[in-house]
């Protein structure tokens, strides 16, 4: 998939080299790719779309691009924390060259990094921070809350109240998106009259939540709604819609992780924006650091990030304007993908078809 130059350009944000180099089993493997190498590649979850369609084969696909010796030892961990523990201690067990971990809970899968180490088996973070892994990736965070927050005042003229619904408490991820729309949110006009940390991300949590608060109030008076990703908006829509409110005039929702789903309900007008997070990008890094620490390469081009060496990459705000110039353009979905039969009028209305 090919990414536009000036988003690849703009995506890494490098400031500074340090030089780290795999070590242990890694250095025995020797730099010329001769041995079989193995890359466990560990994903969290399952119900979020992006990884079983985007990060997973991007990452296979490089991995194989880059190395012909190289395997990928794939596992989901489905939500499950001991589940991924078991899968981590898997790959040591089998004697796998390089970790890809994208924790459950960032905080207990320090621990999981921990084991790796003292089996010489390195670890790159991969989306979710973990202390101590040796390599970090990830978009920047805290700045994609502040994004979110800051189109949620604009859409709203910085009056009214609203709601906030957050992610797990258990993702480092979640915790950063909502102190960065806290920033924003709280120096606002806008009034908070309902938060939420959903525990799992779910729609079905999002709508429910949204149901009981919209019991509680006149639907029409709320000013708008912080989704801190496109699953919970697709969940606070529904709440909205199922509360009588017109799907072409509800107020405004924000998203991230620019979902099929997400990008079809902001052609519609029923969604305002998501967060498009170049996967191709973090992926695609992901796979090159993997294949280079399992050779024993140099790794460089680092950001210290909490005392881990980091890649961290530019998130991009999607509204109805800029679709075309963002994930169509980058061939992230097609038009045929997006303006199905049931969007078709409304992709016309916004230059889509």
């Amino acid at each position: 998939m090919q990414m536009r130059k000036a988003a690849i350009a703009a995506a890494v944000v490098a400031l500074g080299a340090t030089g780290l180099s795999a070590c242990g089993a890694n250095e025995e493997a020797g730099g010329d790719g001769d041995d079989s190498l193995t890359i466990a590649l560990l994903l969290p979850e399952s119900s979020t779309t992006r990884y079983e369609q985007f990060d997973r084969p991007l990452f296979e696909d490089k991995v194989a691009e880059l190395c012909e010796t190289c395997e990928v030892d794939y596992k989901n961990a489905d939500q499950d924390e001991n589940k991924q523990a078991d899968q981590v201690d898997d790959a040591i067990s089998s004697g796998v060259d390089v970790i890809v971990l994208d924790p459950v809970n960032g905080e207990a899968a320090a621990a999981l990094v921990a084991t790796a180490q003292d089996s010489d088996i390195p670890v790159i973070a991969y989306d979710r921070f973990i202390e101590g892994a040796d390599y970090y990736m990830s978009f920047d965070n805290n700045r994609v809350g502040q994004m979110q927050a800051e189109a949620l005042v604009e859409a709203t003229g910085d009056t009214g109240d609203v709601l906030m619904l957050n992610g797990d408490p258990d993702d480092p991820n979640a915790g950063q998106f909502k102190e960065g729309a806290h920033s924003v949110i709280d120096g606002s006009g806008l009034s908070v009259i309902g938060e939420y940390d959903n525990p799992d991300w779910s729609a079905e949590n999002a709508e429910q939540y949204t149901t009981d608060q919209l019991d509680k109030i006149d639907p029409a008076s709320l000013a708008g709604v912080y989704a801190a990703n496109d699953g919970q908006a697709g969940g606070v829509i529904a709440a909205l819609t199922g509360a009588g409110l017109d799907p072409t005039d509800l107020p405004p929702v924000t998203g991230q992780d620019a979902d099929i789903a997400a990008i079809q309900r902001i052609v519609a007008g029923e969604q305002f924006m998501t967060v498009y997070k170049p996967i191709p990008v973090e992926a695609e890094k992901a796979a090159e650091v993997a294949v280079d620490i399992a050779n024993g390469e140099e790794i460089t081009d680092t950001t210290d990030f909490q005392g881990v060496a980091s890649f961290i990459f530019d998130p991009v705000v999607i509204t109805q304007d800029n679709i075309n110039d963002t994930v169509i353009a980058d061939g992230f979905y097609t038009v045929d993908q997006v303006c199905t039969d049931d969007y078709a009028d409304a992709c016309s209305a916004a230059g889509l078809s």
